[in-house]
This record gives C-alpha cells, sequence and structure tokens, in this order.
C-alpha cells in the first residue's frame, strides 16, 4: 500500500461514518487525482433521480477511471464530496457505499453540502485523490 491511513484513539472512531481522519503518502509517490464523478451511465446521462443510486454510480465511476490506471478503490487516499441539499438522511447512503468499497479502512473525505451542482438532476459528485504504490 503506498499510503497509510491513521485514526488517533484520542479522536472519535470515523469509520462507522465512512471516513478516516488522516492519511500520509511517502514522497515520492505517484498521484492519481480523479476529476469529479457523479452519477452517470458511459453517455453521461444521470442513471437516477434517486439519491442512493447515484451515490453507488459514483463510486463505480471512481473505480473505472482508477481502472485507467491500473488502480482500485484500495488505493484512494482523500475523497471530496459534494451533496446537493444535504441533510442528516444522506449520510447512511454514502456511510454505507463508502464502508462497501473501503471496509474498514476508508480514505479521508470531507462532505460539503451544495445548492447545485452542475446540472440540475445531478444530486451528488466525489472528487478523488489516489497513490501508486
Amino acid at each position: 500500500m503506498a499510503h497509510a491511513i491513521v485514526n488517533p484513539d484520542a479522536l472519535h472512531d470515523p469509520t462507522p461514518f465512512g471516513y478516516s481522519h488522516t492519511a500520509t503518502v511517502p514522497a515520492g509517490t505517484e498521484l492519481v487525482l480523479v476529476a469529479g464523478q457523479y452519477g452517470s451511465g458511459p453517455d453521461g446521462a444521470v442513471v437516477s433521480t434517486d439519491f442512493t443510486e447515484q451515490v453507488k454510480q459514483t463510486f463505480h465511476n471512481i473505480g473505472v477511471a482508477l481502472a485507467a490506471h491500473g488502480l482500485d478503490l484500495s488505493h484512494v487516499v482523500q475523497l471530496r464530496t459534494y451533496v446537493v441539499n444535504h441533510d442528516v438522511s444522506k449520510l447512511g447512503p454514502i456511510a454505507g457505499a463508502v464502508q462497501e468499497g473501503w471496509g474498514t479502512r476508508p480514505p479521508t473525505q470531507t462532505l460539503i453540502g451544495v445548492a447545485s451542482l452542475a446540472a440540475p438532476d445531478v444530486l451528488f459528485e466525489v472528487e478523488a485523490l489516489a497513490a501508486r504504490p
């Protein structure tokens, strides 16, 4: 693994919420930056108006983007997550998708509530930073 995840004992356990507190990347490690992905199919159209379905498709798309570089979700160090009209009911689907993709070793993540994204039907978007071992 090219990076280390650390959750200090003096802070709460963030993993049930789908993130970790800190990550380190060794000097000289190649970084792969994934632009904001959303719940689109190969044609660019949103696959569903359902928030949970968009979350699942978004993380699938991140996996596809990483695979183009010979990487997978385990190489992700950081996520930047954008949620339209965020409220706490949206945390469950996000945490569930992160736990499905990363298990007990989720990347660091910042969640940002926004009024809108690039198109009116896009409800969820994620940027990713990955490290090549």
